[in-house]
């Protein structure tokens, strides 16, 4: 097995990591849905205001895999990881990286003193819903998504 690491995302690792993005956009039957340019993305996690955070997962010194989240607040809760992909690519799955880049994520949370880790998952998306289960994480099917588009 190759050599792995989990460590953050730093802006070499934007161009891979919108490829994943691409990747997983497919995968969701959304493949045209994936409009980022790539000098948007890395101004958005490396730029003077990032608003997003990332660990990549690296085998054999290539990154297989990413995490990405950023920051939401809950008038409940307070802040919170807001977990917006996590992708293995497809060739590098069952490594073990999704479960280590889980394991950063969760570890990044309680360092960051967040209440807790939010994420969505496709209802048809079954594979998820048994890694997710693995953390033991409580899928809610009581909130229905919403959504607003504000660019032409």
């Amino acid at each position: 097995m190759p050599t792995q690491l989990i460590r953050r995302a730093l802006p070499q690792d934007c161009p891979r990591m919108l490829d994943l993005i691409k990747e997983l956009a497919l995968y969701e039957r959304a493949p045209d849905e994936v409009t980022v340019t790539p000098e948007h993305f890395l101004q958005s996690g490396f730029g003077p205001h990032p608003v997003w955070w990332g660990f990549v997962a690296e085998a054999g010194g290539v990154v297989q895999g990413f995490a990405l989240y950023y920051i939401r607040y809950s008038t409940w809760k307070g802040q919170r990881m807001y977990l917006e992909d996590i992708i293995v690519t497809k060739a590098a799955r069952g490594m073990g990286l999704g479960r280590l880049l889980m394991e950063a994520l969760i570890q990044e949370a309680k360092d960051r003193n967040f209440s807790g880790i939010v994420w969505q998952v496709l209802e048809w998306n079954e594979p998820a819903f048994n890694f997710y289960r693995k953390f033991n994480a409580r899928l809610d099917p009581e909130w229905v998504n919403a959504s607003l588009e504000t660019t032409p």
